[in-house]
């Protein structure tokens, strides 16, 4: 008789696992912040905060180690998997950029069908911003778009209905996928969203199987919908890139893990002590698999979320719609930075010990001291957060211990 296939992992072996993996488990203090990326995965940037909130907690890093990264193009901002802006490390530049090279192609075939735009307009304006950028950059748009003169041109009140009032912003998307411009970021800051852009050369190259190798080394065990979800391939495309992976089922589960990792999988135990920190929503310990329900116990993936619309439960929700404390890899909290009190304002899934008061403590003390404020990306701000901010302050004080 054929021995019985094992049990599926227990939910919170595989929480407690994927936290470890993500560098969440407080062991990697020192490590550099191209160390961190390269291990844990890309950080995804939409003009907030997240990827310092996601290096402090992973390695204790402080904004100025960050910056100083970005400088040094150690790491930095690129539009990369499925068309989106992550922050990679200078080893996975030529990978990202090749990940969301389709990205500005179909922005530019879009705006040929709607806009009457044609490829060699567009490509003039391309090479009329590289020359220029080669004399003269860095170069905010607005002085991009002078120097280049008629070069670029209005796309009218069509293209404004359209989210493409010039043609510019599609050359720019072009140069950046083709690693011949980068986004300078003036104030050297990664938690907003304005730019100046500069000459670069910077080779484009990487298959899909490569990007399935990375993404199942940040995220495993991981689904083939989760790598669908965070690549954007195709279902043909993502089964060819996974083809080539030694990638062993986790039993009564549509998880794989790379071979290399069973054994080790396998004598995993969780940690009896808890271990709290404070992410952005976006963090990749979510995002990589975007997948909430899997850090949610049942319990609180009904509760309802006074920071989303309409009472929903949170386990019903795509994304968190506040930040997020975790504590080996369950979802304990979720909190909002109040940017004129200067403190962490936190509604908390369970009882509060002294633990837990350091993490929001120490977060609160690094966003006061270093950032200035939490943002969720670059639209969020103190005014339009504060009814989150009071929802979850009466959340909290309703707690039976608030």
């Amino acid at each position: 008789m054929a021995n019985p296939e094992p049990p599926p992992a227990p939910i919170e072996k595989l929480r407690a696992w994927w936290s470890r993996r993500q560098w969440l488990d407080g062991t990697h203090g020192g490590a550099t912040p191209a160390e961190v990326l390269d291990a844990t995965g890309w950080a995804r940037s939409v003009g907030g905060a997240a990827p310092y909130l996601g290096l402090f907690a992973r390695a204790g890093l402080d904004r100025e180690a960050v910056d100083g990264a970005v400088a040094a193009l150690e790491v930095h901002e690129l539009p990369s998997a499925r068309g989106c802006t992550y922050v990679l490390p200078a080893a996975d530049f030529a990978l990202g950029l090749a990940a969301g090279a389709g990205a500005p192609e179909g922005e530019l075939a879009a705006a040929e069908k709607h806009l009457g735009v044609t490829r060699d307009e567009i490509e003039k304006l391309c090479l009329a911003i590289s020359q220029l950028l080669s004399r003269n950059g860095p170069l905010d748009p607005s002085a991009i778009r002078a120097g280049v003169g008629g070069a670029s041109r209005s796309l009218g009140e069509a293209g404004r209905k359209r989210g493409q009032s010039t043609t510019l912003p599609l050359a720019l998307g072009l140069l950046q996928a083709r690693g011949l411009i980068r986004r300078v970021p003036p104030n050297g800051r990664l938690d907003q969203q304005r730019y100046a852009y500069a000459a670069w050369d910077q080779p484009v190259v990487g298959s899909a199987a490569e990007l399935a190798e990375r993404y199942f080394s940040w995220a495993a065990p991981a689904s083939v919908k989760h790598f669908r979800w965070f690549s954007g391939f195709t279902a043909a495309t993502a089964k060819a890139a996974l083809a080539p992976l030694d990638l062993t089922p986790l039993p009564g589960t549509d998880l794989l893990l790379p071979s290399e990792l069973v054994a080790e999988f396998q004598e995993f135990t969780v940690p009896t002590t808890p271990h709290h920190t404070l992410l952005a929503g976006i963090d990749g310990i979510h995002l990589l698999h975007r997948d909430l329900p899997r850090l949610l116990d049942p319990a609180d993936a009904a509760r309802p979320s006074p920071t989303a619309k309409g009472g929903r439960g949170f386990g019903t929700e795509a994304d968190p719609q506040s930040h997020v404390v975790l504590d080996r890899g369950r979802i304990v909290g979720i909190w909002e930075y109040d940017t004129e009190r200067e403190e962490i304002v936190h509604l908390p899934f369970v009882p509060v010990d002294d633990a837990l008061r350091e993490a929001v403590d120490r977060t609160g003390r690094f966003i006061r001291e270093q950032l200035g404020d939490a943002r969720g990306f670059s639209l969020d701000s103190p005014k339009s957060r504060a009814p989150k901010i009071a929802a979850l302050r009466a959340a909290a004080a309703a707690r039976p211990n608030g």
